[in-house]
């Protein structure tokens, strides 16, 4: 018909296609670090580290060559810098990280600075992630999807790399259970518990690293002799100083400390800022050294457990009486408290019973968080045993 306009019609386009079109690029991948590693791993063992035809090795997995599974694999190793090549390669030829990782000819220690080159040291955001939050307790989950969220990752895709960030945070050991709670350790602290031993074949094997890494770095640069407290750590305005008996390994003394540690005081210093340094964290555990002194005497603020009665404790204890700078002191309630210092508010804690005590956990924190701050409170003079006795202690030591 005259004037009849024929109007042109677009084909319908599947939600599901809009979705894939409108999602952003993950600047991360798809998948775990560990999750790839075992795909290398079957590569390694088929040929020994050589390069495979990929036709025969899925053969051998038994697996076709063409599945999704199996193109992820590749893909998934590929991004994390463990392979060369795409899916669509002849041949699969590990990378000299890739070999480091899956190489029994490797050492503890080139394993695990080979993990962290790719696992988190390849990825900005994971990199960014972990410069920002190295020798702390692990934050809330919420917080770090606000990091990531910072760093510019898209909303949507923030959740999924908080969960690959702490997936491979644990894979490579940055993510370990230490004083009670979950931290992410310097790399440091990782390479100090780590036997060096390697070999010339895995010297051979391995090469030099493609990628400058914090592994790399922290091992040329750090002192001969390291401890969880690096020097930017000795902060003392900002340190709370936990004196407490601490014990061997599985020692009573050292579950008891590592639980109020995690479980109460670190939780309870975190409104003030405070770092929470424990002995061990600088010195060998039951030594009173030049530098555990100076921690007990120039530290913002000291909590002092007096469970179980150590001498150390209460040595310590005194050093800070004598300053008359702020302290703290809990116990146990199992345990009495010493007639010498009595005289002082002590909070007692009641761990006897987990059924009473976890309930309780948020009460002790609060406890302790009020004890600190009227503690800290500008102008408050703390009154010690010491202090009643002999008030002007500090200037006649300065005058003798």
């Amino acid at each position: 018909m005259a004037g009849d306009k024929t109007e042109t019609v677009s084909p319908a386009v599947p939600d599901d296609v809009k979705v894939r079109r409108r999602r952003p690029n993950k600047p991360y991948p798809p998948a775990s670090l560990e999750e790839a590693v075992k795909f290398v791993t079957d590569v390694y063992e088929f040929n020994s580290g050589l390069p495979v035809r990929k036709l025969s090795l899925f053969d051998h997995l038994g697996r076709s060559p063409d599945s999704s599974l199996s193109r992820d694999a590749i893909t998934n190793a590929n991004k994390y810098g463990l392979v060369k090549g795409s899916y669509a390669a002849e041949q699969i030829e590990l990378t000299p990280d890739g070999l480091a990782v899956v190489s029994e000819a490797t050492g503890p220690r080139e394993r695990a600075k080979a993990k962290i080159r790719l696992g988190i040291d390849s990825i900005d955001v994971f990199k960014n992630l972990y410069d920002r939050l190295a020798g702390v307790r692990l934050p809330a989950r919420s917080a770090l999807v606000d990091s990531l969220k910072e760093m510019t990752v898209p909303a949507e895709l923030a959740e999924e790399g908080v969960d690959l960030f702490l997936a491979n945070l644990r894979f490579v050991g940055l993510l370990q259970v230490l004083a009670g709670a979950e931290r992410i350790v310097t790399v440091d602290h990782l390479l100090d518990n780590l036997p060096q031993i390697g070999s010339e074949t895995a010297q051979r094997n391995v090469g030099p690293a493609s990628i400058p890494s914090l592994a790399e770095r922290a091992v040329d640069q750090a002192p001969s002799v390291r401890s969880l407290v690096t020097q930017e750590h000795a902060n003392f305005d900002t340190t709370c100083f936990y004196i407490t008996p601490i014990g061997g390994v599985g020692s009573d003394a050292r579950k008891h400390s590592d639980l109020f540690l995690g479980s109460i005081i670190e939780p309870a210093m975190m409104p003030f800022g405070l770092k929470v340094i424990r002995a061990d964290g600088i010195d060998k555990p039951g030594v009173i050294t030049r530098q555990v002194i100076e921690y007990i005497l120039k530290s913002r603020l000291v909590i002092a457990d007096l469970s179980f009665h150590n001498p150390n404790v209460f040595y310590e204890l005194a050093l800070r009486h004598a300053v008359r700078l702020p302290v703290v002191q809990i116990v146990r309630h199992s345990d009495n408290i010493p007639f010498d210092i009595n005289q002082m508010r002590t909070i007692q804690i009641d761990n006897s019973d987990i059924y009473a005590f976890v309930p309780k956990i948020e009460s002790y924190k609060a406890e302790i968080a009020a004890q600190a701050r009227r503690a800290l409170d500008a102008g408050h003079e703390v009154e010690t045993p010491i202090s009643i006795y002999f008030p002007n202690l500090r200037t006649m030591l300065s005058e003798s």
